[in-house]
């Protein structure tokens, strides 16, 4: 569990089948500890409270800074919120939304929290990471190119444009391109030695961008 336990906010609406579970899981986690406070909403009572955080059907559960639309089952909701808090637990939110091809869900939270995008990283290194979430990775971090949240991973892009697999660092001589920095540049030049064409090819595209 996290040292603190997270809040929670649950959004209902009259005749919802799955509403009802959900509460009384999240009440259930109350008596135990397991989270600090709930705070429950009627839909149709607050539409305006509805509106603010873009709820568009219910049930809709935020725990700590974990957004969950839909029905969630009790070990669900136990799952997050033991990984509130936890940097592996924002690598694990982000990854099950572009699972479920929510990339523009996951351009809101990135934009709430700019600081999330170094948990994008693991990720890239994972064998069992699925086609769709790197491409979803791709696409969240050229959204933040030349940004200072971008160039402040130019260090970790540099150790992942080291790593065993071509696809790896080819990946990571990408994202060091779009950073600006001029810090990227000796990653980058090294690369242009690399045993993999295509990881040679993005290098130098890199550096080109960056002006070198």
């Amino acid at each position: 569990m996290p040292a603190t336990p997270p809040d929670a906010l649950l959004f209902i609406a009259p005749g919802c089948p799955h509403c009802p579970v959900v509460l009384q899981a999240l009440s259930e986690m109350v008596k135990h500890g397991d989270i600090g406070r709930l705070e429950v909403v009627n839909v149709a009572a607050h539409p305006e409270q509805a509106a603010t955080l873009g709820v568009r059907a219910a049930p809709w559960t935020r725990l700590g800074p974990f957004e969950l639309e839909g029905a969630q089952t009790p070990q669900e909701l136990r799952r997050w919120t033991e990984l509130a808090g936890s940097a592996d637990g924002i690598t694990r939110y982000l990854e099950q939304l572009l699972r479920d091809g929510q990339l523009a869900r996951a351009e809101q939270q990135l934009a709430r929290h700019p600081d999330w995008l170094a948990q994008l990283l693991p990720l890239l290194t994972r064998a069992d990471t699925p086609m769709q979430v790197r491409v979803g990775v791709g696409a969240l971090i050229e959204d933040q190119a030349g940004s200072a949240q971008l160039q402040a991973l130019v260090p970790a892009l540099g150790e992942l444009s080291r790593a065993a697999d071509h696809s790896v660092r080819a990946d990571a001589c990408h994202y060091l391109g779009l950073s600006g920095s001029a810090e990227a540049v000796p990653f980058l030049r090294v690369r242009l030695e690399d045993e993999s064409s295509e990881v040679r090819e993005i290098a130098a595209e890199s550096l080109e961008m960056l002006g070198m």
